[in-house]
């Protein structure tokens, strides 16, 4: 004899008084209820305010996420970049409170001389209110320090590609659930308060990286600049920019339903770039009370002092605010168009190969048959092939003319 179970869902009005009264009971009768009822199975939904009578519980997905984020941790790759003595190592270890060249030893001269752009990585584990942060830092000593700055740009391009195509690698692996993101999310470029604008190698710089990783500029040790030349100059290097047709990462607009604090603050961020930052390593009491600041003769520079330094608004705007955009920008722009590069590289690698095999095949072997398909294939080669020996013949045409043309002229 089949038996066939009945749920009763009940919505009830009660306390957490009655909650208990209910639980005790059911304790107590439990064998009993076994007996009488246990094809019924009753599902007791609790309303504890009486706004909420259609309560489903997804809206807990936000707290799941959360604590699971949490306990896998998160990374953050900040690259910098910048000429020697500009303070780069001192503003690191002030943003997030460390000393990560405790160890580091200064070059002597004759390695000042014979500078190269190098790449310098450095690893740490920070944890804050129970959140877990791997940072990595990628420093680049040498660059801008020789002569010949041309192909300074070389080596940072190339790690952070390296670092994409690592990532896509391990992308399209079997194994993919220990993945480690190695990918450069921010880019901080350091500018020399004595220029009066960009230099050609800053500009040759920021259009080689500029559409591979988030670019933040930085005027270094603006304490050596008064409040207008840092005006001026933070105006040219915005000119420049715009001119050269650089991209530097871009703040997301605020929505509508933020509240007017955030907003507030927002605009306050937008309005500070390029970030004139003053960096200390060192405590000073001033007036009762620490500060992290620069001693002078004429006085203490606070840097977390807005009136002194943007470092308050770079440190909101890297680690408080905007982190998590500039690696979703990092995973949806930058990484997405060079995914797109590697794929429709393969396919172009595979359309040949598979050409030149149906080619070997045909030539080695008279009784292939060949498909309307292959067929087809093979006359779109031909066109192909055509269509870049046309090309070919305009070029050497051209440049035939141009030598002509400049010969008419000397004469």
């Amino acid at each position: 004899m089949e038996t066939s179970e009945t749920y009763a869902i009940i919505d009830i009005n009660i306390n957490d008084k009655d909650l208990n009264i209910i639980n005790t009971d059911h304790e107590n009768n439990k064998d009993e209820n076994q007996k009488k009822i246990s094809p019924l199975t009753t599902v007791i939904k609790i309303q504890r305010d009486r706004g909420e009578r259609d309560y489903i519980g997804f809206a807990t997905l936000p707290e799941q996420v959360h604590r699971k984020s949490v306990k896998r941790g998160f990374d953050f790759t900040l690259m910098v970049v910048g000429e020697s003595g500009l303070g780069k190592s001192t503003l690191i270890n002030s943003l997030f409170l460390g000393d990560l060249y405790k160890n580091r030893k200064l070059p002597d001269v004759q390695d000042r001389i014979e500078k190269t752009t190098t790449i310098e990585k450095k690893t740490m584990e920070i944890e804050e209110r129970g959140v877990k942060l791997r940072l990595t830092i990628v420093d680049t000593p040498g660059f801008g320090d020789a002569i010949n700055c041309e192909d300074s740009w070389r080596v940072c391009s190339a790690y952070v590609d390296e670092q994409f195509r690592q990532y896509f690698t391990d992308e399209s692996g079997l194994n993919r659930r220990h993945m480690q993101d190695n990918r450069v999310h921010c880019c901080l470029y350091f500018v020399p308060p004595w220029a009066h604008s960009l230099r050609q190698v800053d500009l040759e710089m920021m259009r080689r990286l500029h559409r591979k990783v988030n670019i933040v500029v930085v005027i270094a040790k603006a304490d050596s600049l008064t409040v207008l030349e840092v005006r001026r100059l933070k105006a040219r290097i915005l000119n420049d920019l715009e001119e050269h047709q650089i991209q530097v990462y871009q703040f997301p607009e605020c929505d509508s339903d933020e509240d007017e604090e955030f907003k507030q603050q927002d605009r306050e961020l937008k309005a500070a770039v390029p970030f004139a930052v003053v960096a200390a390593d060192t405590v000073l009491e001033v007036g009762g009370r620490r500060v992290r600041g620069r001693q002078y003769p004429w006085g203490i520079v606070d840097v977390e002092n807005p009136r002194h330094s943007d470092f308050t608004k770079l440190r909101t705007m890297l680690i408080s605010t905007h982190m998590q955009d500039l690696k979703d920008v990092t995973q949806d722009v930058h990484y997405e168009n060079f995914r797109a590069q590697c794929i429709s590289q393969i396919s172009q690698h595979a359309m040949r190969e598979r050409g030149k095999l149906k080619r070997d095949s045909m030539g080695n072997n008279n009784d292939v048959v060949i498909t309307d398909t292959d067929r087809l294939l093979l006359q779109k080669d031909e066109e192909i092939r055509r269509m870049q020996d046309m090309l070919t013949q305009m070029q050497e045409k051209l440049k035939a003319s141009d030598k002509k043309h400049d010969s008419i002229i000397d004469v």
